[in-house]
């Protein structure tokens, strides 16, 4: 297309302040000169065939083509300007031709559509400092923003631009938002930490996040919940399905403390998984059909049908059993990475779901994605690893109540560290403790 090949090569070859004049100069202007008299043409043809659609995409991608050239390039200046352009264009002005009136009208269709408003989120990082964002107060769903970008990369009716953008945009929130964790985490517990320089803290739970980090922490006992991750992996390998399904309801219902599994609506969920896919019980287990299975109950634990959240879902979380939630979704997510991106534009439906609410009339849920988030950067795939070292006890016999007990959150602080790749050829001795042989498979 005419309009791509000649903004690419703007972009590519001028300074960021040419490629915008170029943008405004053809979508908001209308205006043509012999640089850009191919792309005005075949611009001016898809106004005056009243393609609305073609439009809305084209000045979609267009968007995206400039956006992802300048960050490419390090040269950010102009992206704030881009995006606001749209809301500061007169649409109320006169028009006399039949294409400029098409253009105005469809201008303010796609300022009011989705695609700006997923345009918007993607560059809210850019506009932070925007004059028009001054004194505006961030909302809740602002801290989420790495899970609002994952319906942008997962639609395929999204320019490729856009995709690939949205997927490492949405990357790179996670991966600060784990670093600054790390950060807050260590920093708030030093001895040396300096009270005049407060450290940031990237959750909205203020200190209680600390004793949230111990509690999950703590409930997993003395091993990961990788470790245990791993050996269901390897024990349902070969089983038949109907057998890797009573295999996956031990599994989820195992817990270190045991009263999870005997609520009734923990039970209800080992019943469903029990009766899903019945005709392909007898068959053995395989990749796709383990990825189908995680699929579906990640549905029915966050959003199954019509955009609502589930059953599972509202009450478990308004019951306060929110950890309970979020443990059994990264139980699943350990045996099943490729369920990732379900689990996440799951929990992107959700935040939209609620997002018209204020946070005083939904902290409940609102308190779900912290946890949510603060669970996935110390278990998921982090290049931070968390271990809770025991604060020393005064006697022999608060040592010895803790010999076979974790105890208390308050009893722990939280040791964060990088996670360092040793090569092949070095090894480390180390004196470690017998392991557990637990069996998620029941023996005959």
């Amino acid at each position: 297309m005419l309009i791509y090949q000649f903004l690419l090569e703007t972009v590519r070859n001028f300074p960021p302040e040419v490629a915008l004049d170029e943008f405004n100069g053809l979508f908001l202007v209308y205006q043509s000169h012999p640089g850009n008299q191919a792309a005005f043409k075949e611009l001016e043809k898809i106004l005056n065939a009243k393609r609305c659609d073609e439009f809305l995409n084209t000045l979609k991608r267009c968007c995206y083509i400039l956006i992802n050239n300048w960050e490419a390039k390090r040269q950010i200046q102009c992206i704030a300007p881009l995006v606001e352009g749209f809301a500061q264009y007169d649409f109320d002005r006169r028009v006399a031709s039949r294409a400029r009136k098409h253009l105005q009208e469809w201008l303010k269709r796609f300022v009011e559509s989705q695609d700006y408003a997923d345009l918007k989120l993607f560059t809210a990082e850019h506009r932070k400092n925007s004059p028009l964002l001054t004194g505006v107060a961030k909302h809740w769903s602002e801290r989420y923003t790495s899970y609002l970008l994952v319906p942008q990369y997962v639609n395929t009716d999204n320019s490729p631009e856009q995709r690939e953008a949205a997927k490492k945009r949405s990357q790179e929130l996670k991966d600060r938002f784990k670093f600054e964790l790390a950060m807050y985490t260590a920093r708030s517990q030093s001895a040396v930490h300096d009270p005049a320089r407060p450290v940031q803290n990237p959750t909205g739970l203020g200190e209680e996040v600390l004793r949230l980090i111990k509690t999950i922490m703590v409930r997993q006992g003395h091993y990961k919940y990788s470790y245990f991750a791993n050996i269901f992996t390897k024990q349902v390998q070969g089983l038949t399905y109907a057998d890797f399904k009573d295999a996956l309801c031990n599994y989820l219902a195992f817990s270190s403390e045991g009263k999870d599994a005997k609520n009734p609506t923990y039970q209800r969920i080992l019943t469903r998984i029990k009766s899903l896919y019945p005709k392909y019980d007898q068959d053995t287990l395989s990749d796709s059909l383990l990825l189908r299975t995680c699929n579906r109950v990640i549905s029915f634990l966050t959003i199954e049908r019509e955009e609502e959240p589930s059953d599972f879902f509202i009450f478990l979380v308004s019951q306060g059993n929110t950890i309970t939630l979020v443990i059994l979704l990264l139980k699943l997510i350990l045996i099943c990475p490729n369920s990732r991106t379900h689990l996440e534009h799951q929990v992107a439906k959700l935040i939209r779901h609620y997002i018209a609410y204020p946070e005083a009339d939904c902290d409940w849920v609102v308190h779900f994605f912290e946890v949510f988030n603060i669970a996935f950067a110390i278990h998921g795939d982090s290049n931070v690893q968390y271990d809770l070292i025991r604060v020393k006890r005064e006697t022999a016999a608060a040592e010895a109540e803790l010999e076979h007990s974790f105890g208390e959150p308050d009893d722990y602080r939280i040791f964060a560290q990088a996670k360092v790749e040793l090569p092949p050829t070095f090894t480390v001795m180390e004196n470690r403790q017998a392991e557990p042989s637990e069996s998620w498979v029941q023996n005959p």
